[in-house]
């Protein structure tokens, strides 16, 4: 777990403007806490004055492997397309993914080590667990 706010870069998979939607909290939440986070939307162009980039892979610094294993993200997606966004996180190298509750893929664990990415899931929230994991990071 500690691993995931040791990254550089971060991006929210599932990012929306809507402010009822967890999509838009937890990107809100790291833009509160002074942490850069790129909202990735494929509709959206910008989202909370961040611009959008339509998926991972579309990242501007997506075609750097060693970019993308210093990217952490947060995932607020169904459980289907969290598991394509898992295995696109894995393509590009990224090696932290933190599915918020309800996002987590069925086999979110097996899937993970297989692919060789540290999941946070089952439980955790940003919202609720960020602030005390951010803040033994920083230690």
């Amino acid at each position: 777990m500690s691993g995931f706010f040791a990254s550089t870069r971060y991006a929210v998979v599932g990012a929306s403007a809507n402010k009822s939607k967890y999509g838009n909290k937890v990107l809100c939440w790291y833009l509160q806490n002074k942490i850069s986070a790129v909202p990735i939307n494929p509709t959206a162009t910008h989202i909370e004055n961040a611009a959008c980039s339509p998926s991972l892979s579309e990242l501007e610094w997506a075609k750097d492997r060693a970019e993308m294993q210093q990217t952490s993200v947060s995932v607020i997606t169904p459980p289907r397309a969290s598991a394509m966004v898992l295995r696109e996180a894995a393509r590009l190298g990224v090696k932290h993914v933190w599915f918020q509750p309800g996002s987590e893929p069925e086999n979110m664990k097996e899937l993970a080590k297989d692919l060789d990415v540290c999941v946070i899931g089952n439980g955790p929230c940003i919202l609720v667990d960020g602030p005390s994991m951010l803040n033994r990071a920083r230690l």
